[in-house]
């Protein structure tokens, strides 16, 4: 957008330096010549800073061509840092889904583990109750001297020693089975409460780096930006840049011409001074091409708009549709509408045409220099449908230059008319109102 309103603020100020036309020679003066060698030289300074912000533009887009570089390969180490991280919690949510399985099954096996406990604890508590009740005198030896035979004595040592090893079996096992439970339990939750602190400091991870990644994504967006925008700059620099060299070119043109009408005045006063007789037929001449040039305008006023005795004359014919609003919303000029094939466009004032060419904004436009009673102005013609002048080309007063249409950012068949008041320049300063110039 910026390129495009820079590029506007190009084509519709361009107020450039004051070029004589073939009528407005003859008024000139010296003093017309330095206000143009003036003009020049400020173009060139101009000119010469337009370079310098060129010049600094391209130094700063490869700055930021280098810092974009930087970014994107923080970019990608990021990306790979998130891909593993990513790949490291997915492995650790299968760890842990296979972590809580064991544990599924470990409550399993510990419920089997707690069934036998109890049981033993049942069977333990009848022989601490046998043996309460018993006084706790019942000895193993009684068993073994209250024996009948040898034969039975060898089955009571038999008996005696199998229910030692029961009890003592059931103590170990008991004691075995806790321990089991215990460490299972403790190795599994610890296991679980690892991977989950793992798990957990991976996705903080994972978290720093998409914020991390979404920054320099957001910094890459602002640099492409900056950098499209310098780009912008930089063009619309280069065109205004152009348009001083046309600027400048076409006031040395001007001040040649004025050379020429100073020397060819010393020569039509030597002329005057030699022969009255041929001072006499010139005025007969003269008048004689006055009565055409009435003849031609006559011809003229059919198709072309009429032309006013005033500074300038309306530059076509129809409605204004769009006035001038100045820097409010960029619209420092006027828009005349007409509708129909072949609208005429002419110069606003006798001038030399500085550029005409075709803008992407204003489409077909041509800008006309004119200098009149010593003062500088540039009427523009924006969104012609075709042109009829070149660029350098002396123009007239009335003059067919171009015709209306509806070229570049336009929108219905106009012309967008401008008029600016001394020398160009890209703050659009010297842009006038042109209602308050034509009759």
């Amino acid at each position: 957008m910026k390129k495009q309103l820079l590029s506007l603020a190009i084509v519709s100020t361009l107020s450039l330096s004051s070029l004589l036309s073939p009528v407005m020679v003859n008024r000139a003066s010296a003093e017309d010549i330095s206000k143009l060698k003036q003009n020049q030289e400020e173009i060139n300074k101009e000119r010469s800073s337009l370079n310098s912000e060129i010049k600094e533009k391209e130094s700063k887009i490869n700055e930021i061509k280098s810092e974009k570089a930087s970014v994107d390969a923080e970019i990608k180490r990021l990306d790979l840092a998130v891909e593993d991280a990513t790949t490291k919690l997915e492995e650790k949510n299968a760890q842990i889904e296979q972590t809580q399985k064991e544990i599924k099954d470990l409550k399993a096996e510990i419920a089997i583990i707690i069934e036998r406990i109890e049981k033993r604890n049942e069977l333990l508590k009848e022989r601490a109750a046998s043996y309460q009740e018993s006084g706790g005198n019942i000895s193993y030896l009684d068993v073994l001297f209250g024996a009948q035979s040898f034969s039975d004595f060898i089955d009571r040592v038999g008996a005696v020693a199998t229910l030692v090893q029961a009890d003592k079996d059931i103590l170990d096992q008991h004691q075995k089975d806790k321990t089991d439970y215990e460490t299972k339990q403790k190795e599994v939750e610890q296991k679980l409460a690892d991977l989950k602190k793992m798990k957990a400091e991976l996705e903080t991870l994972k978290a720093t780096l998409d914020s991390q990644r979404e920054e320099k994504a957001k910094l890459m967006q602002s640099l492409q930006h900056e950098e499209e925008q310098m780009h912008a700059e930089m063009i619309a620099a280069e065109e205004e840049n152009a348009v001083l060299a046309s600027q400048a070119a076409a006031i040395q043109r001007a001040i040649n011409l004025e050379q020429s009408r100073q020397a060819e005045l010393e020569k039509q006063r030597a002329a005057e001074a030699a022969a009255a007789a041929a001072a006499s037929a010139s005025t007969s001449s003269a008048s004689t091409q006055k009565s055409n040039g009435g003849g031609s305008n006559t011809v003229q006023a059919a198709s072309l708009p009429a032309v006013s005795s005033g500074s300038f004359t309306w530059p076509a014919s129809g409605v204004v549709s769009s006035g001038f609003r100045g820097s409010r919303s960029n619209h420092h000029g006027v828009d005349i509408a007409k509708g129909g094939p072949n609208v005429p466009i002419v110069a606003a004032a006798d001038g030399v045409v500085i550029r005409s060419y075709y803008s992407s904004s204003y489409g077909n436009a041509i800008f006309v220099s004119h200098s009149i009673n010593g003062q500088v102005y540039t009427t523009v013609y924006a969104h012609m449908s075709s042109r009829s002048v070149g660029s350098g080309a002396v123009v007239k007063k009335g003059q067919r230059i171009g015709t209306m249409g509806n070229t570049g950012q336009s929108f219905g068949q106009h012309l967008h008319f401008e008029l600016h008041k001394g020398k160009w320049n890209g703050s659009k300063s010297n842009a006038v109102n042109p209602l308050s110039y034509l009759p």
